[in-house]
């Protein structure tokens, strides 16, 4: 990971934690380099997951990393989720790492269990948000005193204002926990509203990662994701998928791209054997 708060408590005392890629400004190149040298020699390969929003200086260390090394075992993979959304993902990857699945597959499972996680945030204005498509009028609305928005930016982006008689933006249609993260707001909204809608199972409050109010465009906001909480469902959904070998690295992969060389798969191979996993949505996931 690159932020130590996108490194959620373990569920479980199996679980491991996560390696920290510190930004330049935090670390000289050269122990960057060691450190990474040192996870390969111990762990055989590393799936580095980072989130949209780091820095271009932070992101471009990460391949410097892995071309100064001339690494194959190293998978850098940017995730277009908010932070909350991207520990939560990081924390199933934990989890999988564990499993009987190879370092490929947990690395291409990445975009698989994205489409699991219903993340999004309360906001008091949306006039900085970049993120999610906002139209003129909504940016207009985002100036008057008292509004918020509830905004959703996966897996298929939504933005409602929060009113009375305003639903919440649809959710998932399985079972799932939620978890949220306070910035300079206190509404109950997300425990609430929100919650009840999506008939989630549990709630759990948790510290809001440090580049969220940058993701939303502003620190006034309610972070929140929900996700597959059973680990054997999480592992069966995976396993549902069929696996190929990456006709370029020679990696173990799910869906229709490599994890750790982004090789595509080749034309003949390019087809899905999980009905809509991966390209056009995803499926509910099966029963424990």
């Amino acid at each position: 990971m690159t932020s130590a708060d996108l490194v959620l408590p373990p569920t479980d005392q199996q679980t491991p934690t996560a390696a920290l890629l510190q930004a330049p400004e935090a670390q000289t190149l050269d122990l960057a380099i060691g450190d990474m040298h040192l996870l390969l020699e111990q762990h055989g390969h590393v799936v580095a997951v980072y989130p949209t929003g780091i820095s271009p200086a932070h992101e471009r260390r990460l391949h410097a990393i892995r071309s100064v090394l001339e690494s194959d075992r190293i998978a850098l993979l940017k995730v277009d989720l908010p932070p909350l959304g991207v520990a939560v993902l990081v924390r199933q990857l934990r989890q999988l790492s564990i499993c009987d699945f190879s370092p490929g597959v947990v690395a291409s499972a990445v975009r698989l269990l994205a489409h699991y996680i219903h993340a999004g945030a309360l906001l008091n204005s949306v006039a900085r948000l970049d993120r999610v498509p906002v139209s003129l009028k909504t940016h207009a609305k985002s100036w008057l005193p008292g509004s918020q928005f509830a905004v959703l930016a996966g897996p298929n982006p939504q933005l409602t204002k929060v009113g009375p008689a305003v639903e919440p933006p649809g959710g998932p249609d399985f079972p799932t926990h939620l978890l949220y993260a306070r910035g300079q707001m206190t509404s109950e909204w997300v425990q609430q509203t929100l919650a009840p809608a999506w008939k989630v199972q549990a709630v759990q409050e948790c510290a809001l990662p440090s580049g969220s109010a940058r993701w939303w465009g502003t620190g006034k906001l309610v972070e929140f994701a929900s996700f597959l909480p059973d680990i054997s469902v999480v592992y069966q959904l995976v396993s549902s998928v069929r696996r190929e070998n990456c006709h370029w690295c020679e990696m173990e992969l799910i869906g229709d791209r490599c994890g750790f060389c982004s090789s595509p798969l080749a034309p003949s191979e390019n087809r899905m054997h999980s009905a809509g996993v991966l390209n056009h949505g995803a499926p509910a996931p099966p029963s424990p």
